[in-house]
């Protein structure tokens, strides 16, 4: 090595250092961040913490210790600052993993906190000693977990994660008791950039300097050292870490809709929520209102766009003319029309009153400065010319006007159902260009990524079912059913924050809606002779992994475990939304009225096509119930 290596060398180790002199000062300003979270609302238990975490359960076992296969990572006795850490990835995209991100989506900081203090609270799993390496391969790993690589600024792996490998608080998880396959996968996630955490990612830096060889064996040597349920993260210290990171630290608490004293900027706030702006303006894990969600469609996806004040990409230079244009028209500011995926065909209805208050409000967004990407439509429907022959034939804007007839609760929910909140933009039946069908508005529809079905909103059987929207609406979930899938998020970000009287003048619009036949997605048939082998085996089925917490006679748990029985979204002509659940499980929302919800485990790793197939066309059949078989091949596909 010549003397300029060296001292090269020496620099970039000596520059490591320094970097880390900065960690202890960051990280204070980040750990008061989270004290926000862990201080509101108390931090007391949450009672039957155990049978609210069932849908973690299904993979990462009983309190948190995973027996079962190496991706499933043993949770706990990890630190609780790390796994709140891991849990906002997940939700906000940082973290790549469907059942994962669906199961987090609908739920707040605050539940993420009692779910990262309860697993921080078990005793981990004791794991025997996996295989080991030749030997001297074994020595070359144990080199570089104690000692580092100097040669490849690499630190040591205890340099971080505590001399016994377990851990330090508040964040740094211990990295005993995990399988090697599992280590492996998360460190080429890391070194591939498809696991991302908060700048600076001391751990993806880590991960592009380490070789495929290095993190081969590096994981296997881990997964060869034994793990107690002693195993716990040692005590914070003022122990300086070699690069700079924020494992250190916890997310701060997701960015809340500014508030201000002025009426017309709170009244503007109510709206843009009551109109769930932030539900397509924000992308995963963006900045609220920032834009840059694809929308998917029949004909390609369209990128939401930027609501922010920003003078370049947001609505910084915009006039309150122009945005009342755009909102009611569909026409932007340099005069391009816009594409109906933005509902303006909805909004047309709003009075200049709201629109203006709408537009102070935006004002007053902090600026994120964020183009969206370019739209990705199939020939024609990405031209002018397209969108002009569309709103010819189905854009009839209509100013919104009361009818007397009515009274003002009516009105009141039409203006909400019809206009701001566009329900049927979901619920409503389409053609094959996208129109919606007017005699169909609410008829229910299959959401153009044909995951989700929107039910059709129908009047209500009775009192009880009344209530039981009312509460849907408000809360997230009733005695006999939960809001899911896309509707968990719709009411999470817009719906919990309406009024009771709007919410109630929502329920008078929709009891007053004339009655007509569903829209329904053509299901494969089952024969008799299937549906009778699907019973019996579905009874057994049930009994085994159901029956717990949705009651021998389907009657459930109100407010905990909904009642199958006469629940309207298992007996839906189409059982998409059914099968959806029972894969991937699943939380109604956190709301303010419940916080904290009892979720439904996925099974799709645990039951086979024909298994859930069996399960759901018995729950649909039993206990009075009456609706169609399920197909094996329609739940695999």
């Amino acid at each position: 090595m010549t003397p300029r290596d060296a001292a090269l060398r020496h620099a970039g180790v000596d520059h490591l250092k320094n970097e880390g002199n900065r960690v202890r000062t960051l990280v204070s300003i980040r750990f008061i961040a989270v004290l926000l979270v862990m201080l509101s609302p108390s931090l007391h238990a949450l009672e039957r913490m155990d049978e609210r975490l069932e849908p973690c359960a299904a993979c990462h076992g009983e309190q948190g210790r995973s027996q079962t296969e190496a991706y499933y990572p043993s949770i706990a006795g990890k630190p609780a600052h790390y796994l709140f850490n891991q849990l906002q990835h997940f939700r906000d995209g940082r973290r790549e993993h469907r059942v994962m991100a669906g199961l987090l989506a609908p739920l707040s900081d605050d539940y993420l906190w009692h779910m990262a203090r309860y697993y921080a609270q078990q005793s981990p799993r004791v794991a025997p000693a996996g295989p080991a390496l030749a030997p001297q391969r074994m020595a070359a790993a144990q080199r570089l977990v104690e000692q580092g690589e100097e040669a490849a600024q690499l630190p040591a792996c205890v340099d971080c994660h505590g001399q016994d490998l377990h851990g330090v608080l508040p964040a740094i998880p211990g990295l005993t008791g995990l399988d090697a396959e599992y280590i492996t996968a998360q460190l080429g996630a890391w070194r591939e950039g498809v696991r991302r955490a908060d700048e600076p990612d001391c751990m993806g830096e880590i991960a592009r300097r380490m070789s495929a060889q290095q993190i081969t064996e590096v994981a296997q040597w881990l997964a060869s050292r034994p793990a107690s349920s002693h195993d716990r993260p040692a005590p914070a210290n003022d122990h300086e870490l070699p690069l700079r990171c924020f494992a250190q630290s916890s997310d701060e608490p997701a960015t809340r809709m500014a508030e201000s004293a002025d009426e017309q900027l709170q009244h503007g706030a109510y709206l843009v929520r009551a109109g769930n702006c932030a539900g397509c303006h924000t992308a995963q894990g963006g900045a609220p209102l920032s834009g840059g969600r694809a929308i998917d469609t029949p004909f390609g996806a369209v990128y939401s766009s930027n609501l922010t004040a920003d003078r370049k990409t947001g609505l910084g230079e915009w006039s309150a003319d122009e945005f009342w244009r755009a909102l009611t028209q569909g026409v932007s500011r340099d005069g391009r029309l816009l594409y109906p995926a933005f509902p303006y065909t909805h909004y047309s209805m709003l009075t200049r009153a709201d629109s203006d208050a709408m537009w102070s409000y935006l004002r007053s967004v902090p600026a994120v400065t964020q183009a969206p990407p370019p739209h990705q439509l199939r020939f024609p429907f990405n031209t002018q010319l397209a969108l002009r022959v569309w709103r010819w034939l189905y854009f009839d804007a209509q100013p919104y006007s009361e009818d007397q007839s009515q009274d003002a609760a009516w009105n009141r929910g039409r203006y909400l159902v019809e206009g701001l909140g566009h329900c049927s933009a979901c619920h409503g039946s389409r053609n094959a260009l996208g129109g919606l069908q007017p005699t169909r508005a609410f008829a229910g529809s299959l959401l153009p990524d044909r995951a989700w079905y929107a039910p059709p909103l129908a009047r209500s059987r009775d009192a009880e079912q009344r209530a039981d929207l009312a509460a849907v609406l408000k809360h997230g979930s009733a005695a006999h059913r939960v809001a899911s899938g896309p509707m968990a998020q719709v009411v999470k970000d817009s719906l919990q924050h309406l009024s009771d009287a709007d919410i109630q003048a929502m329920v008078s619009y929709l009891d007053s809606l004339p009655e007509v036949a569903p829209t329904t997605v053509q299901s494969l048939a089952v024969s008799a002779p299937l549906k009778s082998r699907q019973m019996t085996q579905g009874a057994q089925l049930y009994e085994q992994h159901c029956a717990d917490c949705h009651g021998p006679d389907g009657q459930g748990e109100a407010l905990v475990f909904p009642a199958l029985r006469g629940n309207d979204a298992v007996l839906s002509a189409t059982p998409g939304n059914a099968i959806r659940s029972l894969k991937f499980g699943g939380y109604p929302p956190s709301t303010q009225g419940r916080p904290y919800p009892f979720g439904m485990p996925p099974f799709a790793h645990q039951l086979s096509a024909e298994d859930m197939a069996a399960v759901l066309t018995y729950v649909r059949n039993a206990w009075g119930n009456e609706a169609s078989a399920v197909s094996p091949v329609e739940v695999a596909r």
